[in-house]
């Protein structure tokens, strides 16, 4: 279980990467539904922390204070020396079974330690045949958000530390936590990449509000049989204009975004349920459970059964 958290503020860090980790993981979110964290802020040098943009950042805490936490979060770092205290700090964390997130070169730190040798491990594109280079035992991934191997999870570049660490949470706690994290900092609970993650496909988002009263009802009807001549009915357009609007308007067509929704609907229900996978397909107008295992399978690389035994409360 996911309780407390710990991010390493390191010389000369960037203060996005580093704004990423306290923005997930430091707010207590807990009147909208999400988590709240026994957060720490930790340096090893106590004082002043230069960061990348020249300004100061005052840390009290030493890393003596995060020995004990459950994740360690390591910000961008630069692709330079690593000052040993963070090297036998994060050594210690993974011996003891802390999960580990680096955040873009964040990664240099984790393979100066050792610990990513033989494992796959992400970070920004620029940075990745440097990686390489300088740790040849490290199976760098130039072309995924992020790459989860289990107590170590590394991302690419910048926003990408966004979907790593809303992953460990969804990981870690489930996806309604996520999701409530996710809707507050107005960001989709996951982008799609240049694989499938194992996360819910992100919703899109309107970008006006002229089709909210039919996705709305969408939404409350997912269980029925939704035609684009229905909907465009709804919308007093022709089915032609009604998808040419709906594409322009939320980014995607009709079915794509409707499956998606009964896709997060069955995902729900799977979690917070004990109904059988029949009654959740026919829920969300699936249908039948060997369609939902389809879309399952084809979406989230697993199973109905497998995502309920990872995710339910």
């Amino acid at each position: 279980m996911l309780r407390s958290v710990a991010v390493l503020a390191v010389e000369g860090l960037p203060p996005f990467e580093f704004g990423v980790a306290c923005e997930v993981f430091g707010i207590d979110r807990r009147d909208t539904g999400g988590p709240a964290f026994d957060f720490r802020v930790v340096t090893a040098h106590p004082g002043r922390v230069r960061t990348s943009l020249g300004f100061d950042l005052v840390v009290d805490a030493g890393l003596d204070q995060a020995e004990d936490v459950d994740l360690v979060v390591v910000p961008a770092h630069g692709t330079g020396a690593v000052d040993p205290a963070y090297v036998s700090f994060l050594r210690d964390a993974h011996a003891r079974g802390a999960t580990i997130l680096s955040i873009c070169s964040g990664a240099f730190v984790l393979a100066a330690t050792g610990i990513l040798d033989g494992r796959r491990a992400a970070t920004h594109w620029m940075h990745a045949d440097e990686l390489h280079r300088q740790h040849p035992l490290v199976t760098v991934d130039r072309d995924v958000l992020f790459v989860d191997e289990g107590s170590i999870v590394t991302s690419a570049g910048t926003s990408a530390g966004i979907d790593a660490a809303l992953h460990v949470v969804r990981r870690e706690l489930g996806a309604g936590p996520a999701n409530a994290i996710a809707r507050r900092m107005v960001i989709p609970a996951q982008r799609e990449g240049g694989q499938a993650q194992y996360i819910a496909q992100p919703v899109p988002e309107r970008r006006t509000e002229s089709l909210a009263g039919v996705t709305d009802w969408m939404l409350d009807h997912l269980d029925r049989d939704l035609t684009v001549d229905e909907l465009a009915r709804r919308a007093l357009m022709s089915p032609r204009t009604f998808a040419r609007r709906f594409r322009a308007d939320i980014g995607t067509t009709p079915a794509a975004w409707l499956n998606r929704q009964r896709l997060l609907r069955a995902q729900h229900l799977l979690e917070a349920t004990d109904d059988t996978l029949d009654a959740i397909a026919t829920a969300t107008g699936f249908g039948s459970a060997a369609v939902l295992r389809h879309h399952f399978a084809r979406t989230l690389q697993t199973t109905p059964t497998a995502y309920r035994r990872a995710f339910a409360a």
